[in-house]
């Protein structure tokens, strides 16, 4: 029996709905999935597009549909798309679906909602009162990020031992890696102290992470402060497969430009499997004729959760 996958639809003003419909037929081969949105809005989504609505979809209609606005930053965007995810959450919590895929939403269509989150990852964790860890990539290379989306100037006031020595190990317990390249903060990753001495924290966070698996008789698993400028080139991605970032850009900046089309979201440290698509509205495109669109994050994070729901239930 095919996993039964939540879809949450993400901002009608965006590409969110249109992929759904697009790549229906293709995500439907491998699992069931389930959209978070209702019928009039995905019917309207589809006369603008000038598309057929796939056959025999399961929606559930989360809240009341917006008016769609393309490329439009609005309230009433912005709480469907929480509404959709929420319920989405929700239904995965409660044992109807398996997992839960979400399409882009946008943080300015959150805020003008009233929405007390700046996105997916703070939402999970205030909901499940865990640590969840905002991971993405791809196989070839994934990047987890221990600061995500928070100013660059209050990054390194986050540079804190114990709070990176939890990230990592909760990390490794996650993913299982046995090689995790750990990226310094500073140019250089500090020259021992000349640009900065956040990298003697980093060390000793990896030393302590490092010592938690070492009772095993494990190899040590992390690695660094790595000089952040090389830890993405050929020979460093040869030798690590995952990754951790100090903060937002300084990882995914060079994901993307190597890996966009392929990357996908994931959240670790949750009781409930969450991917995502690793792109955002592209509000500048949404409901345009004549562009192209890649259906293949959104398609890789799908079979990723149906993967990942997989092994969760024979670990139970």
């Amino acid at each position: 029996m095919k996993l039964k996958i939540a879809v949450s639809i993400g901002d009608p003003n965006g590409i969110g709905p249109e992929i759904a419909l697009r790549a229906h037929d293709r995500i439907n081969s491998f699992c069931t999935p389930v959209y978070f949105a209702g019928f009039d809005l995905l019917e309207d989504v589809a006369q603008k597009l000038n598309i057929q609505i796939p056959e025999k979809l399961i929606h559930y209609a989360p809240a009341t549909t917006p008016e769609i606005r393309p490329g439009i930053a609005t309230a009433e965007s912005g709480a469907y798309s929480f509404s959709s995810f929420k319920k989405g959450v929700e239904s995965v919590n409660s044992g109807e679906c398996d997992a839960i895929v979400t399409l882009p939403i946008n943080k300015e269509a959150w805020m003008r909602a009233g929405v007390p989150y700046k996105g997916h990852t703070d939402f999970l964790r205030d909901f499940f009162k865990k640590d969840a860890i905002m991971m993405l990539g791809c196989k070839k290379l994934y990047v987890a990020l221990f600061t995500e989306h928070i100013p660059l100037k209050d990054v390194q006031k986050k540079i804190e031992k114990g709070s990176l020595v939890r990230f990592l190990t909760d990390l490794q317990k996650e993913i299982g890696a046995e090689k995790i390249g750990v990226l310094g903060l500073n140019p250089h990753a500090g020259d021992h102290g000349v640009l900065g001495g956040e990298e003697t924290i980093i060390e000793e966070a990896v030393e302590e992470a490092n010592s938690y698996f070492a009772e095993d008789g494990n190899s040590p698993v992390f690695e660094g402060p790595l000089v952040p400028d090389t830890a993405f080139t050929p020979a460093s991605r040869k030798r690590y497969s995952y990754l951790v970032a100090m903060y937002h850009d300084q990882g995914l900046a060079p994901l993307k430009a190597l890996y966009f089309e392929e990357s996908i979201n994931v959240s670790l440290n949750l009781p409930i499997v969450r991917t995502s698509v690793d792109h955002g509205t592209a509000f500048d495109i949404a409901y345009l004729p004549n562009r192209s669109l890649s259906l293949k994050s959104y398609i890789e994070a799908a079979a990723a959760a149906v993967d990942l729901a997989a092994k969760k239930s024979q670990r139970s």
